[in-house]
């Protein structure tokens, strides 16, 4: 089944692959997620050590793509030079041709679901928790390019003239009220920022400072003041669990039993207070109780919808992969006259206008409840085998 030909024609593949595959991730590493990390304050330093946690999010994206590139690519390119046609003359069946391009779309589906399994999803809650973390480096990152950390959601703002190293020079702050009106202004002529992780607060420590209450105009001055805020949780968020994204399979399908066994903890629970008000009135605490209980039994399914979306699309996306071969093995055969570009956009426009969608509505779907979630993320994929069981059809006759 692999003699020469077909190794060469697969070492033609994974030369193509690894090239766009290369290509493609630089060009969305530099004009994408270095961009709008530069956008949202962080360092160079801090971007530097976040490419490595993004690229892995990345490949579920680009490695389907670059393989319907590098499968349209060299396959156009045999039967440009009338190799297939020369493969046909001497008595070789077609799908022999076919089978290194099988392979690829094999190994790449194996390789995007492997890092599906554990490597994705750990990169992502290191990405979420590594920046978290750092608060600190975060807001005089804030305040080195914009001078300011000025939030609606936070109680109070800051205004600086300078940052020189861990010092803010000139520096203000503002507390807002209830209401969203300034009660106090402080000025310093120089301040510096630490956060207390465990309090969770930011100490804001102030020298030569002049302070000003705006509603009973009352001024004071201090040599030397710390002044605690509590810690911002926009644009930060605090650390939290683990989403279902940044789980494992291995973890996914444990979280999935325990919260199988709260909603039975919950449901029966639910049920000594249906029989119990069936006996006489319902106080209002129990009926508050029973309230509360009904909300969480919600957020528990909908926990347990968001891990079977994710138990269910990673392998899906993992194997379009192979479909994406399959269609663009005979695309690439049949476009032989024309330039390869024109066959990978000719197979890319209707994965794009129809696999992609498909696999988005599946999601949400599944997000919400409203399907099964085998029908729904593999639809895209059944039929994008169909299409390529026609394709692969016509190329065998014709």
């Amino acid at each position: 089944m692999f003699g020469i030909l077909q190794r060469a024609i697969f070492w033609e593949l994974l030369k193509a692959f690894a090239l766009s595959l290369v290509a493609l991730t630089g060009i969305l590493l530099l004009a994408g997620i270095v961009a709008e990390a530069s956008q949202r304050g962080l360092s160079p330093t801090q971007i530097l050590a976040a490419i490595p946690l993004i690229m892995p999010s990345l490949m579920p994206y680009t490695i389907p793509s670059t393989t319907l590139f590098a499968t349209c690519l060299v396959y156009g390119r045999l039967a440009h030079d009338n190799e297939i046609v020369a493969i046909k003359a001497a008595g070789i069946n077609i799908l022999q041709v076919v089978w290194p391009g099988v392979l690829l779309g094999i190994l790449t589906s194996a390789a995007t679901l492997g890092l599906y399994y554990q490597v994705i999803p750990n990169t992502q809650y290191i990405l979420r928790t590594q920046f978290l973390n750092d608060v600190e480096e975060f807001l005089y990152t804030l305040l080195k390019n914009d001078r300011t950390i000025n939030h609606p959601k936070l109680n109070y703002a800051i205004w600086v003239r300078q940052v020189q190293g861990r010092r803010l020079l000139d520096a203000t702050f503002k507390r807002r009220d209830a209401r969203g009106q300034y009660d106090l202004v402080a000025w310093a002529r120089e301040a510096e920022l630490r956060v207390d992780s465990r309090n969770k607060q930011v100490l804001v420590h102030m020298r030569n400072c002049n302070v000003l209450t705006i509603p009973d105009r009352t001024a004071g001055y201090f040599e030397d003041r710390v002044w605690p805020v509590p810690m911002p949780n926009s644009p930060i968020e605090p650390q939290q669990a683990r989403k279902a994204r940044e789980m494992t399979l291995a973890m996914l399908h444990v979280r999935r039993v325990e919260l199988l066994d709260e909603t039975d903890d919950v449901t029966a629970e639910l049920a000594w207070l249906t029989a119990r008000s069936t006996m006489g009135g319902t106080p209002d605490d129990l009926a508050l109780h029973r309230s509360n209980l009904d909300e969480k039994r919600k957020e528990i399914h909908r926990t347990i919808l968001s891990i079977d979306m994710e138990l269910y699309m990673r392998p899906a996306v993992a194997c379009g992969c192979l479909c994406f071969v399959l269609v663009g093995c005979p695309v690439g055969i049949w476009f032989s006259k024309r330039d390869y570009l024109s066959a990978f956009i000719t197979c890319f426009l209707p994965i794009v206008l129809l696999y992609y969608p498909l696999l988005l509505c599946g999601v949400n779907l599944t997000r919400y409840g409203r399907g099964d979630p085998l029908l729904m993320l593999w639809s895209c994929n059944a039929v994008m085998l169909f299409i390529a069981f026609f394709l692969m059809r016509r190329l065998i006759r014709h």
